[in-house]
């Protein structure tokens, strides 16, 4: 999947000389969290986002430090600290080190770059010219899209054969020593495991297997060392029953 298949085409944008009302009216009356800033040349220069906006003299939020450290820092990161939180015009407040993503981009390398900077959306370039944003939000969308829908029954020996192809794929799921049972769309996993963070793994396939409605873990864990056996939760739930 690529950025294209889940951004937001078109991006509002405002030029550099614009004031602190009018970015703060226009993230209202648009309902977005953020506005592209460009230039006298319409390039585009830096972002605007709610988070800007937070440490304002205004609120009584700007940043106060004891004087001990102001006497550390230099003259120049606290001249540029005022007036980030009392600057009238959004080119002083904006964020001005852009992170921007080809609208041909790998969807990974989106999620790469949020992570990796922090940030909650990348600027989608077309060639120079800016197309969109891609935001967490539209993450979250491509998401939910791409989740296994609900889609009627499967024969069980389909299931049953769809776990076991999706098992024989990864290295740490344990073939020789667990078993896989499908009845009515109800897996129930048996047998044995050496490791208990195997258990949310192999539950995690079946769950994403078409057609599986319900899982049952009945596998004991066994000490490689000592050979100490205990039961599945499930297991010993079962038996404290009357």
């Amino acid at each position: 999947m690529r950025v294209r298949d889940v951004m937001t085409y078109g991006a509002i944008g405002l030029p550099d000389t614009a004031t602190l009302a009018e970015a703060a009216e226009t993230l209202l009356k648009a309902r977005i969290s953020a506005v592209l800033v460009h230039d006298a040349e319409n390039a585009l220069v830096g972002v605007l986002s709610e988070g800007d906006l937070m440490r304002r003299s205004e609120l009584g939020a700007d940043r106060k430090r004891p004087r001990w450290l102001e006497a550390l820092l230099s003259g120049g990161r606290l001249a540029e600290s005022y007036a980030h939180s009392h600057g009238r015009r959004i080119g002083e407040i904006m964020t001005r080190k852009l992170v921007t993503i080809s609208e041909d981009a790998e969807l990974s390398v989106a999620v790469d770059l949020m992570l990796r900077y922090g940030v909650k959306r990348l600027p989608v370039l077309r060639g120079e010219a800016v197309v969109g944003i891609i935001s967490r939000a539209d993450l979250l969308k491509a998401l939910v899209a791409s989740l296994p829908k609900a889609d009627g029954k499967h024969p069980d020996a389909e299931i049953k054969a769809a776990i076991e192809a999706e098992l024989d794929k990864f290295g740490w799921a344990p073939r020789a020593s667990v078993r896989v049972e499908v009845q009515n769309g109800v897996v129930t996993f048996d047998g044995a495991i050496t490791d208990e963070r195997l258990r949310p793994g192999l539950k995690v396939i079946a769950e994403n297997t078409p057609g599986v409605t319900e899982v049952h873990d009945r596998m004991c864990w066994i000490e490689p060392n000592s050979g100490i056996y205990l039961p599945s939760e499930e297991e010993e739930g079962a038996e404290r029953k009357p």
